[in-house]
């Protein structure tokens, strides 16, 4: 057992100045474990932790414990009596070791083994499972993090999509995808929902990439549009998909508030209630029971059932091939909308004329790059900060965001999945 451990161990993690001399299995402890006895090679000098330049060594610390990677469900543990050096630039220093950083409990390799299950669960289910500490598992999310976001490939992003996420009570995350159809990705993230943050991401991704860039899709906020137009002079501004059919369904709810509460108050059946889904969501994602709602309310002759209509009509403007047409159609709807007197959809029809423009650089962007990526990459935030049961700091969730949504490079030393 011994050699055939030691082979794939020097097969896997060969050091130049270290050798494997013994592996056994304890099997005294209530738990048993493999043990390896890691000591310097005969005539090799330490290498000092402070400036990286071999020294000799006068003395050494008691035998330190290294967690390695689990085999077979047994602990793996890397004994080795740290040397102290007397560097001629430092003074007297602790060795520096190829299989583990400063004063890491874990080796490199296994917390990159950990680093990678935590892209598929959670760090308190791995903690449980590895049967260790939160932080073990933490450091090791940590130290991916800072490695890929240092190694961070930036080159041939030609679209991107800002957005913003509400992850705790009050508190937001602005948060930049790539959205290009060969890659998509989080790209940045920064506290808050204000023009400062967003020009941190400018600031970050640099004028150069920055004039590069094709496509930006961004909500209607307009501090959002307008430091993209400053930033991003380059790129068409295209408005999210999403967000225009949010601000309708917005809308039709407050139509259909403000008509329940009116019939209430003339005593009249409330036909609204139990309706607000039925009304908000596409038709063919509807239970039976709001199908067969939804049908009652159109027989019925109320505002809410003609703001729903006009929403419903809304959705031709996305199935246009010619930007011309669905120009046509815009002025249209708008115009219907301005004569029905319903105020909330009125105050969404001002809102699409003034952003008209941006509407139809839709169709430009259209089949070119991923329009739904921005969407589908913020549901993922969410699940992740679910999963997760929210987060304590800013800084924690960035970091996780990054770890599971960013893509970023690992090293060969990784744990990989066949």
């Amino acid at each position: 057992m011994q050699l055939k451990l030691k082979t794939i161990l020097n097969l896997k993690e060969k050091w130049s100045h270290f050798v494997y001399q013994d592996v056994r299995l304890n099997e005294v402890r209530i738990e048993p474990r493999i043990e390896i006895k890691v000591v310097p090679r005969q005539g090799s000098k330490g290498i000092c932790s402070g400036c990286d330049k071999p020294c000799s060594a006068y003395d050494h610390l008691k035998e330190r414990k290294f967690l390695h990677v689990p085999i077979l469900g047994l602990k793996v543990v890397l004994l080795y009596c740290m040397r102290r050096l007397q560097c001629k630039d430092c003074g007297i220093v602790v060795e520096s070791v190829p299989w583990s950083s400063g004063k890491s409990p874990l080796t490199i390799s296994y917390a990159w083994f950990l680093s990678e299950w935590a892209k598929l669960l959670s760090m308190q289910e791995i903690a449980r499972q590895f049967k260790l500490t939160w932080h073990h598992v933490f450091i090791s999310v940590e130290m991916a993090v800072a490695w890929g976001r240092a190694r961070i490939d930036l080159t041939g992003i030609t679209a991107i999509g800002v957005d913003e996420i509400h992850w705790a009570k009050g508190s937001f995350m602005t948060v930049v995808y790539q959205i290009d159809n060969h890659c998509k990705r989080l790209l940045w993230c920064g506290e808050e929902r204000t023009l400062e943050t967003i020009n941190a991401f400018f600031d970050w991704f640099g004028k150069k990439r920055t004039s590069l860039l094709k496509f930006v899709c961004s909500d209607m906020w307009r501090p959002y549009l307008k430091t993209i137009s400053e930033r991003a002079g380059n790129a068409l501004s295209i408005l999210d998909h999403f967000h225009v059919t949010q601000k309708l369904g917005k809308a039709i709810d407050e139509v259909r508030a403000s008509e329940t509460r009116s019939l209430v108050s003339k005593g009249k059946a409330i036909v609204l209630k139990h309706s607000r889904w039925a009304l908000l969501k596409n038709p063919e994602n509807l239970t039976d029971n709001q199908k067969i709602k939804l049908k009652d309310l159109l027989l019925c002759n109320l505002k809410t059932i003609r703001a729903y209509l006009l929403k419903e009509d809304f959705k031709g403007f996305w199935e246009y091939t010619s930007v011309t047409w669905a120009e046509k159609f815009l002025d249209a709807w708008c115009t219907q909308v301005m004569r029905s007197r319903l105020e909330p959809m009125k105050k969404v029809a001002k809102t699409i004329r003034s952003h008209k423009r941006l509407l139809l650089n839709w169709f430009e962007a259209k089949n070119i790059i991923s329009l739904g990526t921005v969407e589908g990459q913020n549901n993922k935030a969410k699940v992740v900060i679910r999963k997760s049961y929210g987060f304590k700091t800013p800084e924690m969730l960035k970091m996780t965001l990054y770890h599971k949504l960013g893509k970023l490079p690992v090293p060969n030393i990784a744990h990989r999945y066949f």
